[in-house]
């Protein structure tokens, strides 16, 4: 293997991902607005939840409930007339609507049970199960309030004192744009290697390859390097850029230690997508090949589910896994500032895994490439 050889074709390789701008585009776009909209867009996280009280008791308990309910968990309440309260829920207009009844105060006073309605827009399940469990929670502490005459309570005979470590805000932004990062680089140095592969059959400039002095090992590492290397750029910008610069979410590790960690995680995948894309007949067979695998490998890997959660046997077939070992020091060094001497046998078991998926793609793509030429 001549390094002249890698060198100058993992050049052509840059020129012509730099003619393609369906590709520039998707690099652009996922690690940029994708990253700042995984940390805004958050459909697990209750935010300006549209609602509106229907207040038949017009009491001074009636208008405290009703003052309870203000951004950034809710916008403020519409106070409706009971004939709005159905429509509003069938056009959108409203994912809560809360009815107060008559009489409702003087009720509460005399000891008797008053029931408060609550009508839920269920399509919006995420916000709809988290903002009733709100909602349950302000009014049940303004009634309380309320009937104590607005008094202190008496102090609880043990006191919890919780601390967030990690995330004292306790912000899904900070959760949400690391790990669309994390996501994005697996993804696209999947896709970037295997269309790369398919776009050179496709144009039949493979077979003028094989006819130049070049090697099918020389052809694969070219693409490797030149394609893990666009990766690794844009993955280090969008850190540096979008979630410390324009999200200021705080990064407590090293970069550095994470973005060579990454190179590791896309050396495996890249080599995935060589052999995805050698399989592959056409650009479609592809895609849903990168489907099949890419879903399991972000899902299982710890990302979206804690390891934890999952039956042991998947916990044992995910160990095999690049992602797996990706997300676990990529989470120690963004989150919680590990270094060197604690995530250093998941990039062991990283680099393995790689190696592992290099040598079968280099085989099964030789194996092709020699029946081809």
């Amino acid at each position: 293997m001549r390094v002249a050889n890698v060198y100058r074709l993992g050049v052509k390789e840059l020129r012509g991902l730099a003619r393609n701008p369906m590709m520039w585009g998707l690099i652009i776009y996922v690690f940029t607005l994708g990253v700042y909209m995984a940390a805004n867009v958050n459909p697990d996280t209750l935010r300006n939840a549209p609602i509106a009280i229907v207040d038949e008791d017009a009491s001074p308990l009636s208008m405290r409930i009703v003052d309870a309910f203000y951004p950034p968990l809710f916008r403020r309440p519409d106070v409706i007339a009971i004939n709005r309260a159905n429509r509003g829920l069938d056009q959108s207009e409203y994912t809560f609507v809360l009815d107060i009844p008559p009489n409702y105060q003087r009720d509460l006073l005399a000891g008797r049970q008053p029931e408060v309605q609550l009508n839920v827009d269920a399509n919006q399940i995420s916000q709809a199960f988290t903002g009733s469990g709100y909602i349950n929670a302000m009014v049940a502490q303004e009634v309380t309030t309320f009937l104590r005459h607005d008094q202190p309570a008496a102090a609880a005979p043990v006191a919890i004192v919780m601390r967030a470590n990690f995330n004292p805000t306790l912000s899904q932004a900070w959760f949400g744009a690391m790990k669309n990062i994390v996501d994005n680089v697996t993804m696209v140095a999947m896709i970037l290697t295997g269309a790369a592969l398919i776009r050179e059959r496709e144009h039949g400039t493979i077979e003028h390859l094989l006819a130049t002095p070049v090697t099918p090992m020389e052809i694969m590492i070219a693409k490797i390097w030149s394609m893990g290397l666009v990766v690794l750029i844009a993955c280090a910008s969008s850190l540096v850029i979008v979630v410390r610069g324009v999200l200021g979410v705080p990064i407590a590790g090293s970069i550095s230690l994470f973005v060579a960690g990454a190179a590791l995680n896309i050396f495996a995948t890249t080599s995935l997508g060589i052999f995805l894309g050698t399989v592959a007949r056409s650009v479609q067979q592809f895609g849903l090949m990168v489907m099949l695998v890419l879903l399991p490998l972000e899902v299982l890997s710890g990302s979206i589910t804690p390891e934890d959660s999952m039956p042991k046997f998947v916990q044992d077939i995910m160990l095999f896994a690049p992602t797996t070992h990706f997300v676990n020091f990529a989470q120690g060094i963004l989150y919680r500032g590990a270094g060197v001497e604690i995530v250093w046998p998941e990039f062991i078991y990283l680099l393995a895994i790689g190696a592992t998926l290099f040598g079968a793609s280099a085989w099964y793509f030789r194996r092709a490439m020699t029946k081809t030429g």
